[in-house]
């Protein structure tokens, strides 16, 4: 068994991004020389997700929609308490925790063993700063 360690880095230019990181996740899968295992793909940081879905552009609004709808960015006539503190994030720490926060996928022949329409996302909550992906990869 081997493993294979990783980091993908971001500078968003929007505090909220959805980024598609597939081709980036299976250029790791070929430079780590693994064909059959497991990978994991952690965002390393509490205002960002990462997660498996459609990559197709109205799903992506549609999720910007429905996390709005869930947990507003800026709630009117109340505060997060965690915006008590001097941050203005509460709403991606909650944001990240509805989408996801890492995903764990199989390696096989040396490629990202995907259903039809599956792609892996980075979920950017709180950007316009560096931030980082973990990519782990372990197997034979």
């Amino acid at each position: 068994m081997k493993t294979h360690t990783e980091y993908l880095w971001f500078d968003t230019s929007e505090r909220v991004e959805f980024i598609n990181i597939t081709r980036d996740i299976d250029h790791e899968i070929g430079r780590s020389g693994i064909t059959d295992g497991l990978i994991l793909v952690n965002p390393m940081h509490i205002t960002a997700a990462v997660y498996v879905n459609d990559a197709e552009s109205g799903l992506i609004h549609d999720y910007k929609e429905m996390l709005k709808k869930l947990v507003p960015q800026h709630p009117s006539g109340e505060d997060y308490r965690h915006n008590l503190t001097g941050e203005d994030n509460a709403y991606a720490h909650l944001w990240r925790t509805l989408m996801g926060h890492q995903v764990t996928m199989a390696v096989t022949d040396g490629r990202l063993d995907l259903g039809p329409w599956e792609q892996i996302y980075y979920a950017e909550f709180d950007g316009r700063r560096r931030k980082r992906v973990l990519v782990k990869i372990i197997g034979n």
